[in-house]
């Protein structure tokens, strides 16, 4: 697998986000990097978890799914949960994994944007 130092946006890598609380996602497991190159100086990265797919997600507008590639290096048929989006410091990036296209950013910026009603 690929590995760096610094995480960027579109990258995906995997990341410890134990501890957790309630309903959220756990232990290690991919993310997307969403936050902005430009604001990566401090060593905080706003990140998407992504999760096992399954047939339940279709009704939920904030998972987007996303199949396995040479770009991203996922393994199986996942899904990006918007919902579970949160700030993570760079301690928790253990290695990365691949990227994602443009435009599927801009179907988690989109899934956001409905969760949160931002116009």
């Amino acid at each position: 697998m690929l590995s760096t130092s610094d995480p960027k946006q579109y990258e995906i890598w995997d990341v410890n986000l134990n501890p957790v609380a309630g309903s959220e996602l756990g232990k290690s497991r991919p993310v997307v990097v969403i936050s902005n190159d430009i604001i990566n100086r401090s060593t905080l990265r706003i990140v998407v978890p992504i999760t096992e797919y399954k047939p339940k997600h279709e009704s939920f507008i904030w998972i987007i799914k996303i199949t396995p590639d040479k770009t991203n290096n996922l393994l199986k048929d996942s899904a990006i949960d918007s919902m579970n989006v949160r700030s993570v410091d760079i301690s928790r990036f253990q290695r990365r994994r691949g990227s994602i296209k443009v435009e599927l950013l801009q179907d988690i910026l989109r899934a956001l944007k409905l969760i949160t009603d931002i116009t």
